[in-house]
């Protein structure tokens, strides 16, 4: 028997109209219209998203082949430019860099197979061939690939695989370092050496033929950063930045301390040579300073300040030297005026004046250390030097990227759009090889920004998470990621089909690379 239930309906006139009705039978045929209507809404709704999304996808395709289209106009046009002489060379090189950058993407094409346990702190190419990938991870391992030569192939997908050539970790090599390594550094004459810093207080300079450490030295502190000068011809110094203040130059050669750098109040975070003298190195430290250095003499030579500011670039020598050669004349007639005794009379060196305060002469390395400028609000977490060694980007904990004069140490108020950068680690920066563009990690994104006008060109979206380094490959055109995610990820320009075609599995050369 059902159950029956008084139910009561409003009227139209607003009276309510009482009535008994079987509840069972009336719930079960308002679930049944209530679920085919929601049914046949939820089949409409996901008409409408399919329909939208295979627009969407038409209108990128259309787009893509637009842009393709739009490119090889312009490519054709440079070409015949370049063949009717109105392109220079150089100008027509710079300029297929520039859109091979522009169109960098996840490559589909070549795929790092990471032996890494933890975040990948460091990555770098050789100079020598442009073919070995040195990576540095916290699990305390270094690994090393052939970036080059794939080790297996994908037929259905064309994916090329690059397992590592061998790695070198604390479970099986028992000189490996025990701790995360925070830098790896190739040699940068020959790939049969490279030197690994490590949070254990070590530097190791290995051997890359039978993988053993021929030279080791012990820091005062975490090595934060190691580098080595490409410019060097006759020294083999390592750059060491560690926890502690002093700044330690390691020599190959004898296996000991060349001599210490002193200037800096906190750790240092960032070392970096001049890529225009093998004798200048630029520190970066947790006191928010950046400090050159002529390691051939006691004491920075130069500490940036970023109260010291100019508008933009220098202009090129042949016209500063037009511009400035008239206000030279009226400096040297000044100067001259002045020795001939219608100013003060100049003091010679060494002696101090007859009346008034005597002020102690202080050594150069003594007064640098006394120069507390900053060129950040926070640590120094990244350097990175342009080809010629005119400019220096520095990125801080502040989120601040900064482009400095070199020759007047001044903050050239290019106005990088905004980044957010990590606080507690530093960053590895990377340029293209005619420092037009620069790569910054900016936590799970990587940046590429015009150096010279601060716009962002690209943002390469890929890792999980906080990416620490960047390296790009002048030879292949692609950028090399890595981050927390143990991941080393490859960034490629779009591939003709002539490219595709010429693929192929090459020859060893080396003897250790098997």
């Amino acid at each position: 028997m059902m159950l029956k239930k008084k139910l009561i309906e409003p009227n139209k006139n607003g009276s309510e109209k009482v009535h008994w009705a079987n509840t069972g039978v009336q719930f079960s045929l308002l679930h049944t219209f209530r679920s085919r209507k929601d049914n046949e809404n939820g089949q409409k709704v996901e008409s409408v998203v399919l329909e939208v999304r295979t627009e969407q996808r038409e209108r990128e395709r259309e787009r893509e082949k637009e842009v393709q289209i739009e490119d090889a106009r312009n490519m054709w046009k440079q070409i015949r430019d370049r063949e009717a002489g109105k392109l220079r060379a150089n100008s027509f090189a710079n300029r297929v860099k520039s859109n091979r950058v522009f169109q960098l993407h996840l490559s589909n094409h070549k795929d790092i197979i990471s032996p890494h346990k933890g975040a990948i702190n460091s990555l770098q190419i050789d100079s020598t061939e442009g073919r070995y990938l040195l990576s540095a991870s916290s699990d305390a391992s270094v690994a090393v690939y052939d970036v080059q030569r794939p080790t297996a192939y994908e037929s259905s997908t064309s994916l090329s695989k690059h397992t590592s050539l061998f790695v070198i970790d604390k479970q099986q090599h028992q000189q490996a370092h025990k701790y995360a390594v925070s830098s790896a550094i190739w040699y940068p004459v020959d790939t049969g050496l490279f030197i690994t810093g490590s949070y254990d207080h070590r530097i190791n300079v290995w051997d890359t033929n039978t993988t053993q450490v021929v030279v080791n030295f012990k820091m005062p502190g975490k090595v934060y950063r190691t580098a080595m000068s490409t410019l060097s011809t006759s020294h083999m110094l390592v750059a060491a930045g560690t926890e502690d203040v002093q700044v330690r130059l390691c020599d190959i050669a004898s296996g000991a301390f060349a001599h210490t750098l002193s200037g800096h109040r906190d750790g240092v975070m960032t070392v970096e040579w001049s890529t225009s003298s093998e004798w200048v190195l630029v520190t970066g430290g947790s006191d928010g300073a950046i400090r050159f250095w002529d390691i051939r003499r006691a004491g920075c030579f130069l500490v940036l300040n970023q109260s010291q500011t100019q508008l933009g670039r220098r202009p090129p020598i042949l016209k500063r030297s037009m511009i400035t050669k008239d206000s030279s004349t009226k400096l040297r007639a000044a100067q001259k005026k002045h020795a001939n005794g219608s100013g003060s009379r100049q003091l010679q060196v060494g002696r101090a004046p007859s009346k008034g305060p005597i002020k102690q002469r202080l050594h150069p390395g003594l007064l640098s250390t006394q120069d507390r400028a900053t060129a950040h609000y926070g640590a120094v977490t990244g350097l990175k030097a342009t080809e010629d060694g005119m400019y220096l980007l520095s990125a801080g904990s502040d989120s601040r990227l900064r482009l400095w004069d070199v020759e007047s140490g001044c903050d050239t108020l290019v106005n990088f759009e905004t980044v957010r950068l990590q606080i507690n680690k530093p960053i590895q920066l990377a340029t293209t090889q005619d420092s037009a563009h620069v790569f910054v990690p900016c936590m799970r994104t990587v940046k590429a920004f015009d150096m010279w006008s601060g716009n962002t060109y690209t943002v390469l979206r890929g890792h999980y998470e906080c990416v620490n380094s960047c390296w790009f490959n002048q030879q292949d055109q692609e950028l090399y990621t890595g981050g927390n995610d143990r991941q080393i990820l490859v960034w490629s320009p779009v591939r003709s089909i002539v490219d595709e075609m010429d693929e192929g599995p090459a020859e060893d050369q080396d003897n250790w690379s098997i």
